[in-house]
């Protein structure tokens, strides 16, 4: 169980990573290394609250 929700972390990590810095060219460079390192500390849930307030 412990293998499939780090897998899922990692992935979460990898999309916001992606997201802020090939897809969201808005955004200011300190705001997307902000977005990194919360990325790389809480996997998960960056990557709903990435979701929530960029994507929609």
């Amino acid at each position: 169980m412990e293998a499939i929700i780090g897998i899922i972390a990692f992935i979460c990590a990898v999309w916001v990573i992606y997201e802020v810095w090939a897809v969201n060219t808005g955004l200011s460079t300190v705001a997307k290394v902000i977005w990194t390192i919360s990325a790389l500390i809480f996997n998960i849930i960056t990557a709903i609250v990435y979701y929530f307030i960029h994507k929609r």
